[in-house]
C-alpha cells in the first residue's frame, strides 16, 4: 500500500477530530455563555447590581459550567489529575475574567461616552453593557479561551520532565 494513502488517512481523520473538538468546545462555550449572561443581566436588571460586579459574577458561574462540560465532553480529560485541571483552569479562567470584566467596562465606558448616545433613548443607553458584554465575550473566546485549555489547561503536562530536558 502506498504510505502517501496511509498518511492522508491519518491527517484526515486527525483534522476531522480537532474540527469536531472545536465545535464541542464552541458548544460548551455557547452554554457557558447562556449561564453567564442569564445571571448577569438578572443581576442588573433584577438585582440592581453595577453591571462591571454582576458582569464578574456571571463570568465565574460560566467558567464553572464550561470547566465541567469541557472536562468530561470536550476535552476527555480524564486521564488528567483533576487538581491540575483546576488549578491550570484557575489560571486561564482568571484571566478570561478579568479581559471580560474590564474588556466590557472600558467598552461600555467608552461607547457611552460618545456624543451620539446622548440621543439615543434611556433604555438603549441602558442596556449598552449588554452589547459590551457580547463583543468581549466574543473575542477573548476566539482569542485565549479555546487555545488555551487545549494546549494547556486539558493536556497532561509533566512540568518536571519539560524542565528537566531545557537543563
Amino acid at each position: 500500500m502506498d504510505n502517501r494513502l496511509m498518511v492522508d488517512g491519518g491527517g484526515r481523520r486527525h483534522r476531522r477530530r480537532e474540527v469536531w473538538m472545536f465545535c464541542k468546545a464552541q458548544l460548551s462555550a455557547w452554554l457557558a455563555s447562556v449561564v453567564d449572561f442569564l445571571v448577569t443581566i438578572s443581576l442588573v436588571k433584577f438585582g440592581s447590581l453595577f453591571y462591571l460586579y454582576a458582569t464578574f459574577i456571571g463570568s465565574v458561574v460560566g467558567g464553572v459550567t464550561n470547566c465541567v462540560i469541557n472536562y468530561g465532553w470536550v476535552f476527555h480529560a480524564d486521564g488528567c489529575k483533576k487538581v491540575h485541571v483546576a488549578v491550570k483552569y484557575l489560571f486561564v479562567w482568571g484571566m478570561s475574567i478579568m479581559l471580560n470584566t474590564w474588556g466590557t467596562f472600558a467598552l461600555t465606558e467608552w461607547v457611552t461616552g460618545m456624543g451620539w448616545m446622548e440621543r439615543l433613548p434611556a433604555y438603549y443607553a441602558d442596556n449598552m453593557f449588554i452589547v459590551s458584554k457580547m463583543l468581549v465575550a466574543v473575542t477573548v473566546a476566539f482569542f485565549w479561551n479555546y487555545s488555551m485549555q487545549r494546549t494547556f489547561v486539558y493536556r497532561n503536562l509533566n512540568f518536571r520532565r519539560i524542565f528537566r530536558k531545557g537543563k
